[in-house]
């Protein structure tokens, strides 16, 4: 089931009218239950594997907590079966066709094992919202629950279920365990949230994604056709996985939960290390606590360092998949913060105060970041190698103009993000306070502005959606 779908807009309504007749306990088990066969709609035997996912991180958390003197194996329970079921999922058929290539350049002949396997949708995002919770038990961070009902749901809630924002259980766990009260305010900025969600998403996303598909299609595209496209997907993922985290945030919402922020701005950084504290930010602080942490961090010395980015950085590009153009993505970031460390301190945390260079040091590490999209984007090596050796001089008149014509069509269609962005970041404050900043009391001021808002974005997307509707990328993941 998918978020801009009539299906999902009516099991929505269906899920609500019951959620909020039920006591809590009662509404926990309805999340359950209504996650689950949201998970399961097109493929139900991917309830299974996340129901095996839940049964074993509950039992290795209940364990620890019986057991303190088998804690660590009860941890190693959870990680070894967790990271099995992703890598066989995830990697199988990436590692089989590796270990086939590599034989065959040595000469041997290796039986290629022909099988292939669906990747269940989100199955990166929530294996590793399941191991924080075993991980955060065993440091002592979060207790294990007795309720299984409370750990399931948590695991499968299902608005930000297939594509994040990875909650800890620190922070979503004890919202399942406390009283839950409707708020009509919360339910108005929740709407205006998702709408907007639905707006970058079908407007902004898909059309400009038309524009990068078409692109990345050619099999020789000119200097400026290709670096419209690479500018076109650059908006593309940034509207739609913000859009989905827009809209996951706002159904949590109706239902009295409140996810993280999952971007702040992040084409604002000013740096490497800006950057990543703006994108995609429950994953970046996933490896930062549970990978880059435990390696040492910061605390060896500069090469040591150095070398932990980089081992965060390719886990964090074999996380997106099974393919080298996203472990080489991970490198060059990886890079990037090296190098941005080594030069000296971290980029300004956001807010700060901005002088003259800021505008410069902005579009600088929006370039840097679309030469990531681009080898993120491009799965063959050769393809990308020959991307990269293109030279703008080289381009013809005709090669020319349509790269021009079509960056400024993808840029046209992103006017609303960057005004939307800018605004917040120079002003400290979200262009609409009602997305971010829910009230108790009635303020008419404030709900005819929503009013308003709303129906202008509805009236945008009825009339300037793209024909051609595009998965949520990270659905890939």
């Amino acid at each position: 089931m998918i978020f801009h779908s009539l299906e999902f807009l009516a099991f929505v309504i269906i899920t609500l009218a019951a959620y909020w007749v039920l006591p809590m306990r009662a509404q926990n088990v309805l999340l359950l239950v209504a996650s689950y066969l949201f998970y399961g709609w097109i493929h139900p035997w991917f309830v299974a594997l996340i129901f095996a996912t839940s049964v074993i991180d509950y039992w290795s958390a209940r364990g620890m907590t019986m057991f303190p003197e088998r804690k660590k194996a009860f941890l190693w329970l959870s990680i070894v079966t967790n990271f099995g079921l992703l890598g066989f999922y995830k990697y199988f058929g990436f590692f089989v066709d590796n270990v086939a290539a590599a034989g065959d350049s040595l000469g041997w002949n290796i039986p290629h094992i022909a099988l292939r396997v669906a990747l269940p949708v989100g199955i990166s995002f929530y294996t590793f919202q399941s191991m924080s919770y075993t991980i955060d038990v065993y440091r002592g961070h979060a207790p294990a629950r007795r309720r299984f009902v409370d750990v399931a749901a948590f695991i499968a809630f299902f608005p930000h279920l297939v594509a994040g924002p990875i909650m800890r259980a620190t922070n979503l766990l004890p919202q399942f365990e406390r009283e839950r009260r409707f708020s009509a305010a919360a339910a108005r900025d929740a709407t205006v949230l998702m709408v907007w969600g639905f707006f970058k998403k079908l407007v902004i996303a898909d059309n400009v994604g038309v524009i990068a598909n078409k692109v990345f299609a050619l099999a020789d595209p000119e200097f400026f056709v290709l670096w419209a496209g690479v500018f076109a997907f650059a908006i593309q993922i940034y509207a739609d996985f913000s859009a989905y985290t827009d809209i996951a945030r706002g159904v949590a919402k109706w239902f009295g939960f409140e996810l993280i922020k999952n971007f702040e701005r992040p084409y604002l950084a000013t740096g490497p290390g800006d950057f990543w504290r703006r994108w995609n930010i429950s994953l970046s602080t996933w490896f930062r606590d549970y990978v880059y942490i435990p390696l040492g961090g910061s605390r060896r010395g500069p090469w040591r360092q150095a070398a932990n980015i980089l081992i965060t950085f390719l886990a964090s590009g074999l996380w997106h998949g099974a393919s080298w153009n996203y472990v080489l993505w991970g490198a060059y970031h990886g890079m990037l913060l090296v190098v941005a460390r080594a030069r000296g301190p971290a980029s300004p945390q956001r807010h700060a105060t901005r002088g003259w260079l800021w505008p410069l040091q902005a579009a600088g590490m929006f370039v840097l970041t679309c030469i990531g999209w681009l080898i993120f984007r491009e799965t063959e090596f050769a393809q990308l190698a020959r991307d990269l050796r293109l030279v703008p001089w080289q381009s013809s008149a005709i090669g020319t103009s349509a790269g021009l014509y079509l960056f400024l069509l993808a840029a046209l269609y992103s006017v609303p993000l960057w005004i939307h962005d800018l605004w917040a970041e120079l002003k400290g404050a979200d262009l609409v306070a009602a997305i971010e900043t829910p009230e108790v009391d009635v303020n008419w001021r404030r709900t005819a502005a929503q009013a308003l808002l709303s129906g202008v974005l509805v009236t945008a997307i009825v009339t300037l959606r793209s024909r051609t509707a595009l998965d949520f990328i990270y659905f890939a993941f």
